[in-house]
């Protein structure tokens, strides 16, 4: 235990004493360790999320034997993202952050085996049940980029949580390239073509599963600590755990989270019905892979711009950019039915998400004190994680009732208010800034 002197101290550090287990000169070296780790457990687990996904609609429909049970996969699959959320900001308090993710990718190793039997011996039921702990198992890897902020000090935050969420960029483009040959491999074997991409998930996770066991060490929620007792002037370095319902009385928590909600709600109302507003205008399904391609090469590619952006120019404007590009991905979408003007609606689509999601990432990791992060963030995950399920399930039926353009006007909206609130929070802290001298 190394015990630091008064002229090791760093500028506004509590005179009190106090210690460290780590020399400061060691943490720059722990959180891109443990970075870097974050980062090859999100490109594994989002790879084996995706390979699963592409193909999650085909099997809807081919075990339930209802053409219009095909989404209801991905509903289960978006719901037990949700449900879990909360419960695994509470379980990494206890836990660690390392031994959360462990479980979770185990709880996915778990899930992708069970939804590959339930292929072969064609149970819709276990099928979801699969699915479920799937979600489970994302909710807990989608937590790992707080995990990177808290290991890293305030001015590198925005750029730690971005090079961990460019991860879901090499997942993106792995996960589907695994289905074509894992559904090949399954046949020769004797099994359904269909479970083949299931035991690709299996085997990613069991990867992502060794990777952070062995290589999330030391716990990150405990440099954490350390971490904010060298930086107090964010949120302090103690304070008692504040609940839920105080923290959304804080207008900057409010306007972090909003940030990633409503970017979520705002994401999923177009970018889920656009394959079927494309195939209703006679497109092919590679005119459509294009699209959706470009969506998340705007999603993910431009992570790392994202995140410096957020520490160089800080949280605020980054989400205001994210929340202007999603307002003009909204405009577009609706104007042409050709490829070109969908592909760039979509790739403004998944980069306005993008910004308000690393935006709004670091700005709620900068209000928490340690004491009441995970569940904290927990608890936002699970609200975007129900945005998600009922945001996927609500597209169809508006579109069907109200058509592809009114869908962008109700994006705008949606886009909006993050931007209002966050806003509204500005100009509060300019008017008591005078008060304050």
């Amino acid at each position: 235990m190394l015990t630091l002197s008064s002229t090791d101290q760093p500028a506004n550090r509590p005179s009190k004493g106090w210690d460290l287990k780590y020399q400061p000169s060691d943490f720059p070296r722990i959180a891109r360790k443990i970075t870097g780790t974050l980062f090859v457990a999100q490109s594994l687990g989002s790879a084996g999320f995706i390979a699963a996904s592409t193909i999650n609609a085909i099997v809807g429909a081919h075990l339930s034997g209802q053409p219009a049970w095909a989404g209801v996969p991905s509903s289960i699959y978006l719901l037990g993202t949700a449900a879990a959320a909360l419960g695994w900001g509470y379980g990494m308090d206890r836990l660690g952050r390392r031994g959360g993710l462990a479980i979770g990718l185990t709880l996915g190793v778990f899930g992708a085996g069970l939804s590959g039997f339930a292929i072969t011996i064609h149970s819709f039921v276990l099928f979801l049940g699969g699915l479920i702990l799937m979600g489970a198992a994302n909710s807990a890897v989608q937590l790992g980029r707080f995990a990177a902020a808290e290991v890293n000090p305030p001015a590198r935050r925005g750029r730690a949580i971005s090079n961990v969420v460019i991860g879901g960029t090499v997942g993106a483009i792995f996960g589907p390239l695994l289905v074509g040959p894992m559904g090949s491999l399954a046949r020769q074997a004797g099994f359904d073509e269909l479970a083949g991409p299931y035991l690709a998930s299996l085997l990613l996770f069991a990867i992502a599963v060794v990777v952070v066991y062995l290589g999330l060490r030391p716990e990150p929620r405990d440099i954490g600590r350390e971490i904010d007792r060298l930086y107090p002037e964010t949120t302090g370095i103690s304070g008692p755990a504040r609940t839920i319902s105080i923290l959304l009385r804080q207008p900057a928590v409010v306007a972090a989270m909003a940030a990633m909600i409503f970017g979520q709600m705002t994401m999923v109302l177009l970018m889920v019905i656009t394959s079927l507003h494309m195939a209703n205008h006679q497109h092919s399904l590679v005119d459509i892979s294009y699209v959706i391609s470009s969506h998340t090469f705007g999603m993910y590619a431009f992570s790392i711009v994202s995140g410096s952006l957020a520490d160089r120019w800080g949280r605020v404007p980054v989400i205001l950019i994210g929340g202007i590009t999603l307002i003009l991905a909204c405009l577009v979408a609706p104007l042409s039915p050709d490829v070109l003007p969908i592909a760039v609606a979509l790739f403004l689509l998944g980069l306005g998400w993008n910004f308000c999601y690393v935006g709004g990432s670091s700005l709620l990791a900068d209000q928490l004190f340690p004491a009441e992060r995970a569940r904290t963030q927990g608890f936002n995950d699970l609200l975007i994680g129900l945005v998600s399920a009922f945001g996927s399930l609500g597209s169809g039926i508006i579109f069907a009732a109200v058509g592809f353009g009114v869908m962008g006007i109700i994006g705008i909206f949606a886009a909006l208010i993050p931007l209002i609130l966050i806003i509204r929070w500005q100009m509060s802290l300019r008017a008591l800034a005078p008060t304050h001298g």
